[in-house]
């Protein structure tokens, strides 16, 4: 069905064909196409999409001659494709294809301060979606915010302000309005609470993955959420600090980003 969703297919290809189908690269011809999470696609379909931007020609399904196709292809993706690769779950010649330019957003508690801003223009919208009075987040819930290590990015952050907006009563949108789905508040954690509650989740997610793998997500989440700070991180870890640097600098060495030590500590 993606094969037919994004390159079409003839009438009669499969059952249900009835009529020939323009998919999205036709669609978008002379134009930009956007593929979200490449990362799911099935491997055998990612040489398909080799051949469309190597080529600039798409087969149809059940077709029997090349269309030609000139679009520019941005995609996107939240796993790492270079791991991927590693596992054998995305090609290696078409990650050199599609990386061109390659834009790493940073993970939301890696730009607080950026949270005003976004907390701010999610108020303002939903205030008006669902007839509420205009309010400014308070000094008080940004500071709470801040702290929180907001798993789910923005799109959480836009949900848990329209939560606030439908839950504030007082002149501003205060802590209290910052909620969790469950009720719970949203940020009361200090950075050494989220640092174990990352490291915790990190843990469950173990099915499909090699030792190495999770202590490596386990280890530089850990440090992230203790903003850099190397000892710290390494006791949360139950690890030494001299074993937490020789690992950071393999993860180095193998070209992943690792978090600066604060201001004063050495690396």
């Amino acid at each position: 069905m993606l094969e037919s969703e994004l390159f079409g297919h003839e009438k009669g290809a499969f059952t249900g064909a009835v009529a020939r189908r323009i998919g999205k690269f036709e669609e978008a011809d002379g134009g930009t196409l956007l593929l979200d999470e490449i990362s799911e696609m099935d491997f055998g379909l990612q040489s398909k999409l080799l051949r469309a931007l190597q080529e600039r020609v798409i087969d149809r399904v059940g077709g029997n001659k090349p269309v030609p196709v000139n679009i520019r292809v941005l995609a996107t993706s939240d796993r790492d494709l270079a791991q991927l690769v590693r596992n054998n779950e995305f090609r290696e010649d078409l990650l050199y294809r599609l990386n061109v330019v390659n834009l790493r957003l940073p993970p939301l508690r890696e730009r607080r301060d950026d949270m005003a801003a976004l907390a701010g223009f999610f108020i303002g919208k939903y205030a008006t979606a669902n007839g509420r009075p205009a309010r400014k987040l308070s000094r008080e819930a940004l500071a709470q915010m801040q702290t929180y290590a907001w798993p789910g990015n923005v799109r959480e952050l836009e949900n848990a302000m329209h939560r606030a907006v439908l839950l504030a009563s007082g002149e501003e949108v205060g802590p209290d309005a910052i909620r969790a789905p469950d009720g719970a508040p949203v940020g009361t954690h200090d950075a050494t609470g989220l640092a174990i509650e990352a490291a915790q989740a990190a843990a469950r997610n173990l099915v499909g993955r090699t030792v190495a793998e999770v202590e490596q997500d386990l280890i530089l989440e850990t440090l992230t959420h203790c903003l850099g700070n190397r000892t710290h991180a390494a006791h949360i870890l139950g690890i030494s600090i001299r074993t937490l640097r020789n690992k950071l600098k393999q993860y180095s060495d193998e070209g992943l980003r690792i978090p600066p030590p604060p201001t004063g500590q050495a690396a």
